[in-house]
């Protein structure tokens, strides 16, 4: 607990080098949590069944006025991994009105991880965790999509598959992929045949590269490859450098003292230009299956009326 603790704190004050951050933390560990933050970080202190704010905090979209709103997805502990969700079933729609923001209420048992948008209109997601019955029982991809389509102005969906070896979200998309900008996909990749996860990953890189987006564009494919180490403690994880956050002016990811550390920095660097890639260890959140990404969630400024869609993340 107290490594996992201490990885928040450095992936928080990463982030605060960039942009305000409020932390959520139980009322009980408020105070603890304000002094290990310091006072770079608002913390808000709210009751929680859970950790991950990617899947809990509302994803936040803006609307035809220009207005920000935040989509409440319906939660179950990823299928019922778990069983007291209580106030985490209720996060999304308390940060809205914390923020005085619009909730929208979706009618999908979904979580924020499990869906990137490149903001025109394309959709990444996978169909272990959208269509999965312990979810979502008897949905359809066409059901899926239109959802998808009312509630992140998603114009096309494109699927990919989740399976990983160790994942106890079925298959969370940024883990897989993400767009760096329209048109743009950074892909998880794996060079060895004999790795576990090889088939997955290139099953994965021949549907992006099959695929068109919203606006009828090929994707620009950028293989970001796995860490070469993967095994702790006796047990294969699914570590991932795509799980990262975009921060105004930076990117903060996940590093695992691995090899590809380095290699992956580099890739994010040139894929990002101008923005700054600052690394955190991860090993911690990769244990319990997350990452950067999915201790985050961005709230973006309300802007003049335009597109519809969620702001890419």
């Amino acid at each position: 607990m107290e490594a996992a603790r201490a990885t928040y704190v450095a992936v928080a004050r990463r982030i605060a080098e960039f942009e305000p951050v409020r932390m959520i933390a139980h009322p009980e560990h408020a105070e603890d949590a304000g002094r290990a933050l310091g006072p770079g970080v608002e913390i808000v202190p709210l009751p929680t069944d859970d950790s991950w704010t990617r899947d809990t905090a509302p994803t936040f979209v803006i609307d035809d006025e220009g207005a920000l709103a935040g989509i409440c997805w319906r939660f179950n502990a990823y299928g019922g991994i778990y069983t007291h969700y209580e106030d985490t079933a209720a996060m999304a729609r308390r940060v809205c009105a914390l923020l005085g923001v619009r909730a929208v209420e979706a009618p999908i048992v979904l979580e924020g991880g499990a869906v990137h948008t490149d903001g025109e209109g394309t959709l990444l997601a996978t169909t272990e965790v959208v269509l999965d019955p312990c979810r979502n029982p008897g949905m359809t991809r066409a059901e899926a999509e239109r959802i998808l389509g009312e509630h992140l102005g998603a114009e096309r969906v494109i699927w990919l598959t989740g399976a990983l070896d160790h994942d106890n979200t079925n298959g969370h998309v940024d883990n897989l992929a993400c767009f760096a900008a329209p048109g743009v996909v950074l892909a998880l990749s794996e060079d060895d045949p004999s790795d576990s996860q090889y088939a997955a990953l290139h099953e994965n890189l021949a549907r992006l590269r099959a695929a068109r987006d919203a606006r009828g564009r090929r994707l620009k494919v950028i293989e970001l490859p796995q860490p070469r180490v993967r095994m702790r403690d006796d047990v294969l994880y699914s570590p991932s450098y795509l799980n990262f956050y975009v921060a105004t002016g930076a990117i903060v990811v996940p590093l695992f003292d691995d090899l590809e550390d380095a290699t992956a920095r580099d890739i994010l660097a040139r894929a990002f230009p101008g923005r700054a890639v600052v690394g955190v260890p991860a090993w911690t959140l990769a244990r319990a299956d997350g990452g950067v990404h999915c201790i985050t969630q961005q709230q973006p400024i309300a802007r003049s009326p335009g597109p519809r869609d969620a702001t890419p993340g």
